[in-house]
């Protein structure tokens, strides 16, 4: 499969055999509803497996081993909270997207796919439990999501940031003092793409 060429030039470890299954329904699925609701501004499939799976996949190795849920904040199309929940199927992943037509998506391609994921379909702040992970990646008002994702982290818990270099200051600061971060892990793609990775440490408020 052309993704796991893309993983391998990216060093990324490629998918199973199994997996490869799964993305390649996942991609259908992705450019047949994109025709019609806009999931995202990328619509070849050479361009959303480069710019979306790959980096969703290299997101998802890189997380925390202990971690035991996840809740990606403003899926929209499901990156990276798709991929995570492919490639790592002992994370409860929750996927919240507060655009109905967004979040029929995703409930479709955690039927079709047989994705071991929930969706919640309304506002990711008005969910009553806390993670031990939250992903955003791309979220409109990116500032004000990561304020709202920072309240959602579980004590010890950890918050993923997909942004840029340029952005990265800011958003660490908008998430709040308890956190602890990790030196950035750069992105495929380019552009400056890196994931921040801040643990909530056990005593301390966001």
């Amino acid at each position: 499969m052309r993704l796991n060429a893309l993983l391998v030039a990216a060093r990324v470890d490629p998918l199973d055999a199994e997996q490869t299954g799964r993305f390649e329904e996942y991609l259908s699925l992705l450019v047949r509803w994109n025709a019609r609701i806009n999931l995202t501004a990328v619509r070849d499939e050479d361009g959303i497996l480069a710019r979306h799976f790959v980096e969703s996949i290299a997101c998802a190795r890189a997380l925390p081993e202990e971690i035991a849920n996840l809740l990606d904040f403003g899926s929209g199309g499901g990156f990276p909270g798709i991929p995570i929940a492919l490639c790592r199927p002992e994370i409860e992943v929750t996927l919240a997207e507060a655009q109905g037509k967004k979040a029929a998506f995703l409930q479709e391609v955690v039927r079709v796919l047989s994705v071991s994921a929930n969706v919640h379909a309304g506002r990711a702040e008005l969910l009553k439990m806390q993670y031990e992970c939250i992903t955003l990646r791309a979220v409109d008002r990116m500032d004000e999501a990561v304020e709202t994702a920072a309240r959602l982290v579980a004590s010890g818990g950890w918050l993923a940031l997909m942004t840029t270099q340029r952005d990265l200051d800011r958003l660490q600061l908008r998430a709040g003092r308890g956190f602890s971060w990790q030196s950035p892990i750069p992105l495929p793609g380019g552009d400056e793409r890196l994931l921040a990775l801040g643990r909530l440490s056990v005593s301390s408020p966001v």
